[in-house]
């Protein structure tokens, strides 16, 4: 008999949701069967079984949010067997059995309860008294953008619990209010004018939120908050790029491969990253790592928000590998079916929003890694060339940099040579 613990699936994974249970209680079960689809923070992902036997207990229900490393299920080698009390079923949720042990740990206090108006605290040195707070409470306010002092809670001593962070986060305040311990005075009619926020006029209705579109939430803000980005402004000349892709395109006819501008990009990013190495760079705990792999991940938007698959070792590969390889991942994330693998050890991405016509933008950093490249539509526009004017094929290329990995000397060294081979794209594969 052995537990089935909820695995990590991806490098940033904290918790998961249980999809679908594709093994009903009592199905026969052989090495390399799927049980479960879990949500992750990028996909819905298919876990499959390691060792024969029977599923004999789901810990967990379909819609269920768990952390890493609880058990989810029970194997055992017959489908009769009985399940031992120790193998626990871990909680939906963990906040209900953590508030439920810190409430416990409270001490009942000797003297009469403070006033409804005085806030609870814990001793915060010498600046003042703190809210008393619950660690589930505190990653929620978190998560949600709440100022976690603003908040009175409604838990023992007054104690902030995950209660009060959903209903401030719901009501659209960073505060909460609780009803007072005496009977207070009935309050004077509210004009007009002070509508309940959800009857504003705007017939807003609240959807319900994907673990993947949380994630990205989450993930972007601490990118944006935590990572000091800078941005460097190129426009390159896309005619000889044009070119090259329709030759290579009509060589590669007969074979059914077809290359697009982002493949090209793509094995463009490669190739200026083996000329500068400080780009393929990553700061983490205040430590810069130089990597010795290149692996461009290649932005694809899916319904559930945005995923990034990886293309491992992109500068050894060819065009038509990285054609090939970038429409099966783009398939697979659409599909909710991309592996923990196929999303992981990203050196650097390319963000492509040309095909929405897009003329420009700005991409928000993917940690760990140090820069991402933003690619807008190609337009055609009048130059001066040679000191006439013309009308030139051109593309806006924004380079977003991590400050404290790249240097701004270094960041524009790598965009010089990019846009130049791109712009006489040979050398893309020389």
């Amino acid at each position: 008999m052995s537990e089935i613990q909820m695995p990590r699936l991806s490098d940033t994974m904290e918790e998961g949701v249980i999809s679908t249970w594709v093994k009903k209680v009592g199905d026969k079960v052989a090495a390399g069967d799927v049980l479960v689809e879990i949500e992750t923070d990028k996909a819905v992902m298919e876990y499959e079984a390691y060792e024969d036997g029977f599923l004999v207990k789901q810990s967990v229900n379909e819609g269920d949010t768990v952390p890493i490393g609880a058990v989810i299920g029970v194997i055992a080698d017959s489908p009769d067997a009985e399940v031992a009390e120790s193998a626990p079923a871990a909680p939906a949720e963990p906040a209900a059995e953590e508030e439920k042990q810190e409430a416990a740990a409270e001490q009942p206090a000797p003297a009469a309860p403070a006033p409804a108006a005085e806030q609870s605290g814990e001793s915060g040195g010498g600046e003042g008294p703190r809210p008393r707070t619950s660690p589930l409470a505190r990653r929620l306010a978190k998560e949600y953008g709440l100022d976690i002092t603003r908040i009175q809670g409604s838990g023992p001593k007054g104690r902030v619990v995950r209660a009060d962070i959903e209903a401030a986060a719901k009501n659209g305040t960073a505060a909460q209010t609780t009803a007072p311990s005496t009977p207070a005075a009935p309050a004077e009619a509210a004009p007009a004018a002070q509508a309940p926020a959800f009857d504003d006029g705007r017939a807003s209705e609240e959807l319900k939120v994907s673990n993947v579109r949380k994630v990205i939430a989450r993930r972007l803000t601490e990118s944006k908050q935590q990572v000091p980005h800078f941005y460097l402004r190129r426009t390159i000349d896309a005619e000889a790029l044009n070119a090259f892709r329709s030759q290579i395109n009509e060589q590669l006819a007969s074979t059914g491969a077809k290359i697009s501008f982002n493949d090209l990009i793509v094995k463009a990013c490669a190739t200026t990253l083996k000329l500068h190495p400080a780009v393929n760079t990553s700061w983490v705990d205040d430590k810069l790592l130089q990597h010795h792999r290149v692996n461009v991940g290649v932005a694809v938007a899916v319904d559930a928000g945005l995923v990034v698959p990886v293309l491992h070792d992109t500068d050894k590969a060819t065009l038509s590998e990285i054609s090939t390889r970038t429409r099966e991942l783009a398939g697979k994330a659409r599909d909710g079916k991309l592996k923990p693998q196929e999303m992981s050890g990203g050196t650097f991405s390319v963000s492509n929003l040309g095909m929405f016509g897009v003329d420009s933008f700005s991409a928000v950093i993917n940690p760990p890694e140090a820069a991402i490249l933003a690619v807008g539509a190609m337009r055609q526009e009048a130059v001066v060339v040679d000191g006439e004017v013309a009308v030139r094929n051109r593309i806006s290329l924004e380079l977003s940099v991590d400050h404290r990995a790249v240097d701004g000397a270094v960041g524009a060294a790598f965009l010089k040579d990019l846009a130049e081979i791109l712009e006489e794209p040979m050398r893309i594969i020389l």
